[in-house]
């Protein structure tokens, strides 16, 4: 694959996953105006801790929610996704089931005993037919964000974070367990679609960022490096080098990897021709981090591991955020297309679900 050829990348992407990358804006956008018909009663305000129960790409946002807002959040947020209940879950809890398509297994099953613990319940979901949470939102009158994934064309919860992250940061600033100025939302927003504009397939790879690190990234694992406020990031990095780009890929934080993960550069053997590090660099991290960051760059290179590195350039953590998700999305993307895969298409987890039943 030749990725200055955008003709044919479009072609080998009929699941249209480079248009939800593009449209990202447009997501953000849409929840903007969209949120001001969510209605959250009082009997919501008077929570103490924030519980997410989603899914693989149902939960991205608010991973990266957490890390984002961490000083900031009023309370806990805690995200437990699966068949199993905190015990600390009671009438205090603000219990959020999030799934894109209203149909996973997991997040439906707690429904009834989180009730009955008197949790406050709400939902975020994708609007269609067949969508139970949709349908238990309306027959039960549970508050929440069902939205219309107009700028969502692949249909893919990991490309519609845009949804999700401020679908979330919506009903929370709602509930009373955030604050959040909508000023620094529309200059997400524009950081979005000036960067875009260098990013995009028609770019070529010269001139073309997202590129250049996928075509470094081609035949190997790559190792995500970030600390706080990106944490979250990494998560979702992750899940789209897996389901995009086919591509096996971890994380690290910082500074907790420097407490166990650098030992293990040594074995096996063939950890520098298979493993490349990637660092996330930014000036809001803690100053002793950011020292931390590059002394363990110095220890992968002693390792004769190779590595790469981004700094980001926009301002704010929650601009930073998005920056990062963005630039992640289109490199998975474009290793998608090294790889000779269809973006879009999830086999292993569609055949699983068939097993499963």
């Amino acid at each position: 694959m030749n990725l200055n050829n955008f003709e044919k990348i479009y072609k080998q992407d009929p699941g249209l996953v480079a248009l939800s990358i593009k449209d990202l804006s447009k997501q953000i956008e849409q929840v903007k105006e969209d949120a001001k018909l969510i209605k959250i009663t009082d009997a919501y305000k008077g929570i103490n801790k924030v519980v997410v129960n989603g899914m693989g790409g149902s939960n991205l946002g608010a991973r990266m929610l957490e890390s984002c807002f961490k000083e900031e959040f009023k309370c806990p947020l805690i995200v437990e996704p699966g068949y199993q209940i905190p015990g600390f879950v009671d009438d205090k809890t603000l219990y959020l089931i999030s799934s894109y398509s209203g149909n996973t297994e997991e997040p439906l099953s707690v429904y009834e005993e989180v009730v009955k613990r008197g949790a406050k319940v709400v939902g975020i979901t994708s609007s269609h037919k067949e969508n139970k949470l949709e349908k238990l939102m309306i027959d039960n009158d549970i508050p929440g964000f069902i939205f219309s994934p107009l700028n969502n064309p692949s249909n893919q919860p990991r490309m519609g974070l845009g949804y999700s992250i401020f679908g979330m940061l919506f009903l929370l600033k709602k509930a009373g367990v955030l604050e959040i100025d909508e000023k620094k939302i529309d200059k997400v927003i524009d950081n979005l679609i000036k960067s875009n504009e260098k990013l995009i397939p028609e770019i070529n790879s010269s001139d073309n960022v997202a590129k250049m690190f996928a075509q470094k990234i081609k035949g190997k694992i790559p190792v995500l490096i970030g600390a706080e406020f990106l944490e979250g990031n990494l998560h979702i990095l992750r899940n789209q080098f897996c389901e995009n780009s086919k591509n096996y890929a971890d994380y690290l934080v910082l500074p907790e990897l420097n407490h166990y993960a650098m030992e293990s550069l040594t074995n096996p053997k063939n950890n520098k021709k298979n493993l490349i590090f990637w660092f996330f660099d930014s000036d809001n991290y803690n100053d002793r981090v950011v020292k931390r960051n590059d002394i363990t760059k110095e220890i992968v290179k002693k390792n004769n591991i190779e590595f790469i590195e981004y700094k980001t350039k926009s301002f704010g953590k929650l601009s930073q955020c998005v920056e990062v998700l963005q630039l992640g999305s289109w490199v998975t993307f474009y290793l998608s297309m090294l790889n000779d895969v269809n973006p879009s298409l999830i086999p292993w987890v569609d055949w699983f679900k068939e097993e499963l039943g």
